[in-house]
């Protein structure tokens, strides 16, 4: 299923489409530049021939994959993308990308583990179809989870940080429900009200709107 999710209409204009798939409904976003049809993917679940010949039949320009984390149902689609657009993979979370047991994917699947992804830093930023993507290093979900915020198009992709009014478990290997609070109010509700969330689940959602009606926070 694909959900066009937003259009800005600046010079360079980003286009966000949802594409919901793998086996727990995980959220996979193609961000756009409509004016030179360059692309990031976040987060792919899987790689279904739906979306591989959406890719083709737009004539999208795959340059980037970025992980919020490293659990399965987040990235067992790399090796479908990568068979068709030798590009980077970046994330923040190598120990769970390695590890079946820690990415779940022993517990859901035969097994599986990354090991080619490029390492990212707090703070860093990667520059890629006309974007700046900032990353966040938000622990709590994960030990290496983070998010990927785009300052000037208002938008962050919070994976399984943050929710529409709800926040990531925290009942996994790994993970810890005081650093997620800490993450999530003194790193993303820091951010404008009017900041677009696009979670790695369900609907979108703004950090004005998780301020307000978020009943974890």
């Amino acid at each position: 299923r694909c959900d066009r999710c937003r259009k800005n209409s600046g010079v360079e204009e980003m286009k966000i489409e949802k594409f919901v798939t793998g086996i727990i409904s995980t959220n996979c976003y193609l961000v756009i530049n409509e004016e030179t049809k360059q692309t990031v993917i976040i987060d792919p679940a899987a790689s279904p021939a739906y979306l591989m010949n959406h890719l083709k039949s737009e004539g999208l320009k795959v340059e980037a994959i970025f992980l919020t984390h490293g659990h399965f149902d987040h990235m067992m689609g790399l090796d479908g993308f990568l068979k068709e657009y030798d590009v980077p993979v970046y994330e923040e979370d190598e120990e769970v990308l390695q590890d079946p047991r820690l990415n779940l994917s022993a517990t859901y699947t035969e097994g599986y583990v990354f090991t080619k992804a490029e390492t990212v830093q707090d703070g860093e930023i990667l520059s890629f179809a006309g974007y700046e993507f900032r990353v966040i290093h938000t622990p709590g979900h994960t030990k290496g989870g983070c998010c990927y915020y785009v300052e000037a198009e208002n938008v962050i992709f919070s994976g399984d940080t943050l929710f529409q009014a709800s926040v990531g478990r925290t009942d996994f290997p790994n993970s810890s429900m005081s650093d997620l609070m800490h993450s999530i109010r003194e790193k993303l509700l820091i951010l404008p009200d009017e900041t677009k969330v696009y979670p790695g689940h369900m609907g979108e959602t703004t950090i004005g709107y998780e301020k307000q009606n978020n009943p974890f926070i």
